[in-house]
């Protein structure tokens, strides 16, 4: 199916009870019936281009007369997620693309241009692990620009850049070669002359997001952002759109819990993490995220650090969750074509996709003590 043969009341979804309804109806539809592809590497774009197509990443873009809602884009993620947590994650990749072309100062990127990421005519992904992991001092950027007439040369290879195909984008910082502390930030096509697309080694799970490692050759970019203003600025959305992923495998894990709850409930009743209070958090923990979702925008140290904790607290529940419903489950979902057994590796990426949970309690550490009074 292509974004054209849905119905004319579903595309572009106006609210988000409608919004909802029409990822639930593709979630419980064709992504059911592919999930297990997808996690052993059949990337779904047609999908994707679908879910874009009724505007389940796009909802947090202001539009003329239609103020962003971050909380919508999340909600659509995590009603993905409940059936596809890779999914959901290539979701928040084109989430955050969309994020970075609305925040750049370089006009080209709005506009038409902007209107067509949207709608899934364009489908992009991030570039970020590598350099928020370097602006944590974690490790230091691989790709690096180098100024020439008219803009620079970027030389380097990111290992790891989802949601890729030939004829998609996505958003990368490089330091600036001969100026200490100088980053830029840019889209970066993957036809572009001089970039590469690499496989890469098998992953446990999540294998048909689309990643590669990218190399770039002398690649020449025009326009660029200052990397670190902008990254201030956008980095509590960037993280707080991850809650998504978190919350569709959470729920996902929560309703596999009660399938068996009739047949199993007797001997499931002596084991931890019940599902009532697995939803009671989860609950609670949307309910953080949905106040948070009302500023995503607030750059203070206060309110990332409360970002931070949410997404914390969002990838521990999510494996705690997953794991809960192995349990409840017993061999079944032991099982390798089990949707239970799947989610569980799907929790685990979402423990140690970027920001990491030892990286984001190590931002969380240098922000508290940056704030501490002298």
């Amino acid at each position: 199916m292509n974004p054209t043969d849905l119905p004319a009341d579903v595309v572009q979804a106006a609210t988000t009870e409608d919004l909802l309804s029409a990822v639930r109806a593709i979630a419980q539809g064709p992504l059911a019936q592919r999930a297990q592809a997808i996690d052993e590497g059949a990337y779904p774009e047609d999908l994707l281009k679908q879910l874009a197509a009724v505007g389940a990443m796009g909802a947090h873009i202001d539009r003329p007369g239609q103020p962003g809602n971050y909380m919508a884009t999340i909600a659509a993620m995590a009603e993905a997620g409940k059936v596809c947590g890779a999914t959901a994650f290539m979701m928040w990749c084109q989430s955050v693309c969309a994020l970075y072309m609305d925040a750049s100062s370089n006009p080209a990127l709005k506009g038409e241009r902007l209107s067509a990421h949207l709608s899934g005519a364009g489908i992009g992904g991030t570039g970020l692990s590598n350099p928020m992991k370097s602006f944590a001092q974690i490790e230091s950027f691989l790709l690096k620009a180098t100024p020439t007439e008219g803009g620079y040369l970027v030389n380097g290879t990111l290992p790891w850049v989802s949601n890729l195909a030939g004829n998609h984008y996505f958003g990368a910082i490089a330091s600036v070669v001969g100026e200490a502390g100088k980053e830029v930030m840019f889209i970066l096509k993957c036809d572009a002359p001089g970039v590469t697309l690499k496989g890469c080694p098998k992953f446990s799970g999540m294998e048909g997001t689309g990643t590669y490692a990218v190399q770039c050759k002398d690649l020449f970019i025009g326009v660029a952002d200052p990397a670190r203003p902008y990254i201030r600025n956008i980095r509590a959305a960037f993280v707080m759109l991850q809650c998504g992923i978190a919350a569709g495998i959470i729920q996902g894990a929560i309703d596999s819990m009660w399938a068996v709850e009739d047949q199993l409930g007797h001997v499931n009743q002596f084991l931890d993490d019940r599902p009532d209070q697995l939803q009671a958090e989860l609950d609670d923990l949307l309910g953080r995220v949905a106040e948070l979702a009302k500023t995503p925008y607030d750059s203070s140290n206060e309110f990332f650090i409360d970002v931070l904790n949410v997404r914390i607290d969002g990838g521990e529940l999510c494996m705690r969750a997953a794991n809960s419903a192995l349990m409840h489950q017993g061999a079944r979902g032991y099982l390798m074509s089990s949707d239970v057994q799947r989610r569980v590796r799907e929790a685990q990426f979402v423990a140690i996709v970027t920001p990491a949970i030892k990286h984001l309690r190590k931002e969380v550490a240098a922000l508290c003590a940056e704030d501490m009074p002298a």
